[in-house]
């Protein structure tokens, strides 16, 4: 059996697709709001995308650490394709986390190390109101086959998938919040674009709303209920790794701002510019950054090891800290990218500049609207009122 890549060795595949695919077609990307397809093309053909899958299927394995430094370093050179990234891992770890013994998932997680497909989520709906833990569509089963149809508001960069893991309710009789997550494959599902994405930044994620209708074999549902699915991994995975990328691009911001002092400190050699100290204190901020989302990730994958990891991370307080970390980073990274652009000036302000602000500042500005803020912090007060201090 061929051995698969260590993570020094993707880690340093993606640094050069960022470099040399990424970077080049971002503005293209932006400008158009068009998908990344050049990038996603490059990531399959370096073998990321199987990143996240175990070894006993033939997979890297990755942990949650080794994962956030992937889609950080290409969020770097696009926020889009680093958003993609992410959101592809998140699906792929809820079939790795939670196939049981599945058959079917075994054999997908495996076809996943040698096709490399790029996974898509819909887990929005009409008439939920941004509510994830709740579907009004429903599985309809019969002779071993399933049919869902489903009206979203955003189907995540959907139209170039090839599966979709959709949530739904376990049947026509279920409670809202009775769900399920089922992968559709492409071939056995249509889409309807109803609505667009002419959106202020993240443009290439190109997430429009869709009438979806599916069908397919029972053995595609996933035999974890969806919330313990959401709270085992969808949530911690979606909320760390995000928050690396948008340190990603915040990061990216600061460097930019970086060449900028250190160009004006060459024509004036032996005196210290006057924005060289407003620097210093943006790479405070910076690194907070950093330690919150890089220490929230190794502390998840600690608790991924433990007999009792099922228990510490559907804990009430471990679902404070997951919301504390996507507030805090959804916060921190447009103003890092802010204060970069201060320190820059007219030349960050400036769309055709090397030191071009623009991209990263509309792309962070989305963060705290991915599940609004307002949202988050409301389920964080009510947890508060019932959780235990240490």
């Amino acid at each position: 059996m061929i051995s698969s890549p260590t993570f020094d060795e993707l880690h340093e595949r993606v640094r050069a697709i960022a470099k040399d695919v990424a970077a080049p077609q971002a503005a293209d990307v932006d400008n158009n709001a068009r998908f990344p397809a050049e990038t996603i093309s490059a990531l399959k053909h370096a073998k990321i995308l199987s990143a996240a899958v175990p070894k006993a299927f033939g997979g890297p394995d990755l942990n949650m650490q080794q994962l956030g430094y992937l889609c950080s370093s290409l969020s770097a050179a696009c926020g889009s394709s680093g958003m993609v990234l992410a959101m592809h891992f998140n699906q792929l770890t809820c079939i790795a986390r939670h196939y049981c013994d599945s058959d079917f998932f075994k054999s997908y997680l495996a076809e996943v190390v040698t096709e490399q497909p790029l996974l898509s989520s819909i887990t929005s709906e009409e008439g939920t109101f941004g509510d994830t833990r709740s579907s009004i569509c429903a599985l309809e089963r019969h002779h071993g086959r399933f049919t869902l149809k489903k009206e979203a508001t955003t189907g995540s960069y959907c139209a170039f998938a090839d599966a979709i893991l959709v949530t739904c309710r376990r049947n026509s009789e279920a409670a809202n919040n009775d769900q399920l997550l089922v992968l559709v494959k492409k071939g056995n599902y249509s889409l309807t674009q109803t609505t667009s994405w002419d959106t202020m930044g993240m443009r290439g994620t190109c997430s429009p709303g869709f009438s979806l209708d599916s069908s397919g074999d029972e053995c595609q549902i996933l035999p974890n209920d969806y919330a313990e699915i959401a709270s085992l991994t969808m949530v911690p995975y979606s909320h760390i790794l995000w928050s690396s990328l948008w340190w990603g691009i915040a990061n990216d911001a600061y460097h930019r701002a970086a060449r900028y002092v250190r160009g004006q400190a060459r024509k004036n050699p032996g005196s210290l510019p006057p924005t060289a100290t407003r620097l210093a204190e943006l790479s405070v901020q910076l690194q907070s950054m950093k330690n919150n989302w890089l220490a929230t990730a190794a502390e998840f994958d600690d608790i991924s090891t433990l007999s009792d990891a099922k228990a510490r991370l559907q804990d009430l307080r471990w679902a404070v800290k997951m919301n504390n970390l996507k507030i805090s980073c959804s916060n921190q990274a447009p103003e890092i990218v802010h204060k970069s652009l201060q320190i820059v000036g007219l030349l960050g302000y400036k769309n055709d500049s090397p030191y071009s602000l623009s991209r990263h500042y509309r792309d962070v500005l989305s963060a705290s609207l991915m599940i609004s803020n307002d949202r988050i912090a409301g389920k964080s007060a009510t947890l508060l009122m019932v959780s235990k201090d240490d």
